[in-house]
């Protein structure tokens, strides 16, 4: 996709207006610009290329929660449709050998011995490995999570939310519980997560952390060059994209705005001018460059309206700013993703904790060689018994 795009910049250079940039920006509204969603098949299937892990991750985390680590197999039946698993229990188990166990105990005493589901060895080996990749990334994870605290108005997200996104930014499960009292310096938890009421708290800013992805790229690209390189978006329409000419005029003159860091103060901003459009679009930018795989899902961002200020059309920004963003639609969930983070339908730069989904994938593709193997073997015992019965019959 990126080997075969063109900035918005060059596209507009090949067009003439003459419109006066501030008086232009303060004219349109914002909300009445309008861009037409096209498919991108290409991020669509970086969408599709994860839909098994996640399904398989799904499960996993179904069991984990459960008391003891195990649950009756009917049980789990009963979730298929809010686990979205479309085959039956025991087929998606047959079809992902080294997940679970399948063994018998009773639901209650004197009951009849039912089939239940524990975690195997293999899977409790990858969760000794996660903890590992955890532990090792730490740094980071304090990083990302202090970075959501500072994008906050008043500095504070609810400690519900934050272990609602928890996967979408790797966060370890019992985050909340372990890694936030280690640091501090950082954070305070204000009230008990689970209860609705609970906030955690930035303590102290670190200016490490308020650089934005934008402008380390920035700094980086001024270093090589040893001329100063103004903080920017990366604007790149893919091949055969139009914008109509009202679009493409706002869009050359809202670029001539100056870079507003996500992590500067807008409480005097107007939330309809064109400077907090440039503030919304650099939090979303950011937001989605600390997500694990620079993709979040529309309705995930939509709960931290209050605490990032945006407005209740923000999803119009996606499409609007369709340079950056995409929102996929696959799988009947909006995703939003970050076009400059792939490449066709790969990631460019991985986040070092996609190495536990590497590790996972590893062991669903273990299982899955080892199914197919004894599929084989099962085909070659029918064909040699199919043989064997010909011959006989035969004599």
């Amino acid at each position: 996709m990126l080997s075969k795009t063109r900035t918005i910049s060059s596209y507009l250079h090949n067009h003439t207006w003459h419109t006066n940039p501030e008086t232009h920006l303060q004219m349109k509204s914002i909300s009445s610009l309008k861009v037409v969603w096209r498919k991108d098949q290409k991020l669509d299937q970086a969408i599709e290329n994860d839909k098994q892990y996640k399904l398989c991750a799904r499960v996993v985390k179904e069991v984990l929660n459960e008391p003891g680590q195990k649950i009756p197999l009917r049980y789990l039946e009963k979730r298929r449709e809010r686990l979205r698993l479309r085959t039956k229990v025991t087929t998606f188990i047959g079809k992902n050998p080294g997940l679970f166990d399948i063994y018998y105990d009773r639901i209650k005493p004197k009951t009849e011995r039912v089939q239940f589901l524990r975690v195997s060895d293999r899977l409790r080996l990858f969760l000794e490995q996660e903890k590992r990749i955890h532990m090792e990334n730490e740094p980071l994870i304090v990083s990302k999570l202090c970075k959501l605290l500072m994008m906050a108005k008043n500095k504070v997200v609810s400690a519900d939310k934050l272990v609602d996104v928890k996967r979408e930014f790797a966060f370890p499960n019992d985050f909340m519980a372990n890694l936030v009292p280690k640091y501090p310096q950082y954070f305070r938890l204000v009230g008990a997560p689970g209860e609705g009421k609970s906030f955690l708290e930035l303590v102290e800013w670190n200016p490490e952390f308020a650089k934005s992805v934008i402008e380390k790229r920035a700094e980086e690209e001024s270093s090589l060059t040893g001329i100063r390189v103004r903080p920017n978006f990366d604007h790149k329409l893919p091949q055969g994209f139009l914008l109509k000419k009202e679009m493409r005029e706002w869009i050359r003159d809202w670029m001539e705005l100056d870079y507003i860091s996500p992590y500067e103060d807008v409480s005097n901003l107007d939330q309809a001018s064109p400077e907090m459009e440039k503030r919304t679009v650099g939090v979303f930018h950011e937001l989605l460059s600390l997500s694990l795989f620079k993709r979040v899902p529309v309705p995930i961002l939509g709960k931290f309206c209050d605490e990032y200020r945006f407005s209740n059309a923000f999803p119009n920004v996606f499409t609007r700013h369709s340079g950056l963003f995409y929102v996929s639609q696959k799988g009947g969930i909006k995703t939003a993703v970050l076009r400059e983070a792939y490449k066709d339908d790969q990631l460019i730069d991985r986040d070092p904790l996609l190495q536990i989904q590497d590790k996972f994938v590893e062991l669903l593709e273990e299982g899955w060689r080892e199914s197919a193997e004894q599929l084989r073997l099962q085909r070659e015992e029918v064909k040699k018994n199919v043989e064997v019965m010909a011959v006989r019959n035969e004599e």
